[in-house]
């Protein structure tokens, strides 16, 4: 199992980036894949779920109305849209996959909202 995150940088509040995860080494449209993220000191927490085909997603809180999770079957890929960006959103950004009871992470990728 693969995951690569890409997309992050530098971005002033109020902006917007696209992250992406590119997965291989399974079946990818048989899972239901996530975004968590990190902020610097913090821990880890859940972003963003969803299901197999796409049809249900879950947000946290804090970002609901703000992000929206999506996923390309035929690209083994899922996006991360995050609009409305807030110094807070700062972090590093993970896609997940859980196989078999087994959590799967990428490297991650930094967002830094600042002005």
């Amino acid at each position: 199992v693969q995951l690569v995150e890409s997309g992050g940088g530098l971005v002033q509040p109020g902006g917007s980036l696209r992250l992406s995860c590119a997965a291989s080494g399974f079946t990818f449209s048989s899972y239901a894949m996530s975004w968590y993220r990190q902020p610097p000191g913090k821990g880890r927490e859940l972003v963003a779920r969803i299901t197999s085909a796409g049809g249900t997603t879950y947000y946290v809180d804090s970002v609901k109305g703000r992000f929206t999770i999506s996923r390309d079957n035929a690209k083994n890929t899922v996006y991360l849209q995050t609009n409305s960006l807030k110094p807070e959103d700062t972090a590093v950004y993970y896609c997940n996959a859980l196989l078999y009871q087994i959590n799967y992470w990428g490297k991650g990728t930094l967002v830094t909202v600042s002005s």
